[in-house]
C-alpha cells in the first residue's frame, strides 16, 4: 500500500518523505523519495511527524502527512487540504469531533512545538493541535472533492483491504 500512496501522493506534492522505524523493511521506492526513521521507538505519530519535517528539504514550508494504510486515498484531498491551509499552522480534517492527525498539513514551523511535547512525554497530536493555529477542516469542506471521504479510510484488517479492493473496482474475492 505504501507504493501505491506514494504514487498517488507524487501527482500533488514534492518532495515526498516516508518515516519509518528504526529497523522496518520498506518496498522499493522512487529515488526521488526521501527515506527518514522515527529517532526514538514507541512515541507515536508526533515521532514520526518529528522525523519527516526534520527531513525535509529547507525550500519546503509545509508537509500533507498520512498513513501508508490509506490507499483511497483522493490526491484532489491534499490539495484542498493544503489550500485550506492559509494562515494557520496546522490544517487538520475533523469528522464529529475526532481530528484526523494523519489526514493533515503541518507548517515547517510547528517542529519546535513537536519537540517540545515529545520531551515532555505529551505524544497525543490533539496537545500540538491546541498549542498551535490550527485550522479544523469539516467534512462538508471536502464533500465536492471526497464525497464520502475515502482518504481518511485506513485498513486495519484483511476484511478492510479487502473491502477497499472491491470499492476501487479491483478483485477482492480472496
Amino acid at each position: 500500500m505504501l507504493q501505491r500512496v506514494v504514487r498517488l501522493l507524487g501527482g500533488v506534492v514534492a518532495p515526498i518523505v516516508v518515516v519509518a522505524a528504526r529497523e522496518q523493511t520498506l518496498p522499493e521506492l522512487p529515488e526521488d523519495v526521501l527515506v527518514t526513521r522515527d529517532e526514538r521507538e514507541q512515541r507515536g505519530p508526533l515521532e514520526g511527524l518529528r522525523a519527516g519535517l526534520k527531513a525535509l528539504p529547507q525550500a519546503a514550508e509545509m508537509a500533507y502527512v498520512t498513513s501508508c494504510d490509506v490507499p483511497l486515498l483522493v490526491p484532489g484531498f491534499v490539495s484542498r487540504m493544503i489550500e485550506l491551509l492559509g494562515d494557520s499552522d496546522i490544517a487538520v480534517m475533523e469528522v464529529e469531533g475526532f481530528p484526523h492527525p494523519l489526514s493533515a498539513v503541518y507548517r515547517r514551523g510547528t517542529l519546535p512545538h513537536i519537540e517540545s511535547l515529545l520531551e515532555n512525554g505529551r505524544l497525543r497530536p490533539v496537545f500540538l493541535f491546541d498549542t498551535v493555529r490550527t485550522r479544523r477542516v469539516r467534512p462538508e469542506e471536502m464533500i465536492s472533492i471526497d464525497p464520502q471521504l475515502r482518504t481518511l479510510r485506513n485498513l486495519n484488517t484483511r476484511d478492510d483491504y479487502l473491502a477497499a479492493l472491491r470499492e476501487a473496482g479491483l478483485a477482492g474475492d480472496g
